[in-house]
């Protein structure tokens, strides 16, 4: 998958846990301890509980309660279909045209319609013609990490900034999305509904990650994130792996009353 400036990024498979809270809980004598290392790695916060489930036994986690939810969202997740056989081979991040459309008009693509409606103080970088749906700079609060990032047009500093899929395109593809037309994937890969600006790094950390191995730092975002990637894959019949499922409970269970966005 290319990152915001050409590369290619592929999702961790461990997400963002640190390697010997990784040792640890493979290694741990049991299941139980395995779940105590995990709970105070949690309580310390830095680390979702979803990049760490895999590592967990199922029964752990279900006897434990860590994957029992309950509220709006967490009734959508139960719709979802789950697929264990999910399979990435043949994507292609071009066969979703991101950026490449315009459908509102306004002679911008995407990037510049997510920037200006997330950010805040925007600056375009023209009062009329072509640049005027171009954000020259603007305030984000990065819902990611909880900083906030003053936004800056250029070369060298518009990385700062990224628009990420909440639902990565590669995980769209392995989960129903590779046997789409042409134009239901466009219409997915330029969804607003699909799309946030945040802090460059942490997209770039996220890669094609679900979330059962990568969450926002940010803790006090992490339900509104996952109900939104339920909704993105509900809206769009995508499917979900168990560890992702469990992942994502695990999360509302502690926000029974989370809505979809």
């Amino acid at each position: 998958m290319r990152d915001r400036r050409g590369g290619r990024r592929r999702g961790r498979g461990t997400g963002a846990v640190p390697a010997r809270f990784r040792r640890r809980i493979l290694t741990a004598a049991s299941p139980l301890e395995r779940l105590l290392i995990i709970m105070v790695v949690v309580a310390l916060g830095g680390i979702g509980a979803g990049s760490l489930l895999p590592n967990l036994s199922p029964k752990i986690g279900k006897v434990s309660g860590l994957t029992a939810a309950s509220g709006p969202a967490a009734d959508a997740l139960a719709k979802l279909t789950v697929d264990d056989a999910q399979n990435a081979s043949g994507y292609d991040r071009d066969a979703f045209g991101y950026r490449e459309t315009d459908d509102d008009g306004n002679g911008c693509d995407i990037r510049e319609d997510i920037l200006a409606r997330d950010l805040k103080d925007v600056r375009y970088k023209a009062a009329t013609g072509p640049g005027a749906c171009q954000v020259k700079s603007g305030v984000l609060d990065d819902p990611y990490t909880g900083k906030t990032i003053h936004f800056m047009r250029g070369v060298d500093t518009s990385a700062a900034v990224q628009i990420d899929h909440v639902v990565a395109l590669e995980n769209a593809w392995a989960s129903g999305a590779r046997n789409w037309d042409t134009a239901k994937r466009r219409r997915f890969g330029n969804d607003p509904y699909n799309l946030l600006a945040v802090d460059g790094p942490a997209n770039q950390e996220k890669g094609s990650a679900s979330a059962a191995y990568w969450l926002p730092t940010n803790g006090s975002y992490r339900c509104e994130y996952v109900a939104r990637q339920i909704g993105v894959k509900s809206t769009y019949g995508l499917t979900v792996t168990t560890a992702e499922k469990d992942a994502m409970l695990a999360v509302l269970h502690t926000c029974p009353a989370q809505q979809i966005p």
